[in-house]
C-alpha cells in the first residue's frame, strides 16, 4: 500500500502580560513578559496542535482542550502535544515534518531558534532537520508589531504509520 501524505496548518496568538513566564517550543525564554493564555499560552505548540489535529481529520484544539477546563489551567503545553500525537498516532498517521513562524516583535527569537527547534523535534519524535523555527516581526503592525502580542503559523505534513 503506498503511504498516505496528509498536510495540516495551524495558527494561535496571545497577548503578552507582565508576570508570566514566556514559553515558545516549550522553550523558556528570558524576558519581562509572557503569553496570557489559560495554559501556559505556549503558540508554538498550540499552532502545532492544530495543525496535527486538522491533518488527521480530528478537528481543533479548543474541542479537545477547552479552556474552560480547570484540568488545562497552567498545563504544560508539551503534555497536550504528547496527548495530540497519540490521537494522531491512534487514526494511524504520524509526523513527517514540521514548519513554523513565530510572528513577534520583542524579543529578538534568533538565539534561541536552535533550542526550540530542538526541543520540539524531540518532543514530536523527529530528526531535527524535519523540524523548521522561523521568527519574523510584524513591521509595526498590529497587536504583534506593537509587541502586545506574540502568533505562530504550524504546517504540518503526517503519513501513514508503519
Amino acid at each position: 500500500m503506498n503511504p498516505i501524505l496528509r498536510v495540516g496548518q495551524g495558527y494561535d496568538i496571545h497577548r503578552l502580560q507582565a508576570g508570566r513566564r514566556l514559553v515558545l517550543a516549550g522553550v523558556e525564554i528570558p524576558f519581562e513578559k509572557g503569553l496570557l493564555g489559560h495554559s501556559d499560552a505556549d503558540v508554538v505548540i498550540h499552532a502545532l496542535i492544530d495543525a496535527l489535529l486538522g491533518a488527521a481529520g480530528l478537528g481543533d484544539i479548543g474541542e479537545h482542550f477547552p479552556d474552560t477546563d480547570p484540568a488545562y489551567k497552567d498545563i504544560d503545553s508539551a503534555k497536550l502535544l504528547e496527548e495530540t500525537l497519540g490521537k494522531v498516532r491512534a487514526v494511524g498517521f504520524k509526523p513527517a515534518n514540521v514548519d513554523t513562524t513565530i510572528i513577534a516583535e520583542q524579543p529578538k527569537l534568533s538565539p534561541y531558534k536552535k533550542a526550540m527547534r530542538e526541543n520540539l523535534a524531540r518532543l514530536i519524535g523527529l530528526e531535527s532537520q524535519a523540524v523548521s523555527i522561523k521568527a519574523k516581526t510584524n513591521e509595526g503592525i498590529g497587536d504583534t508589531g506593537a509587541a502586545r502580542a506574540i502568533a505562530c503559523q504550524a504546517l504540518v505534513s503526517l503519513t501513514t504509520n508503519d
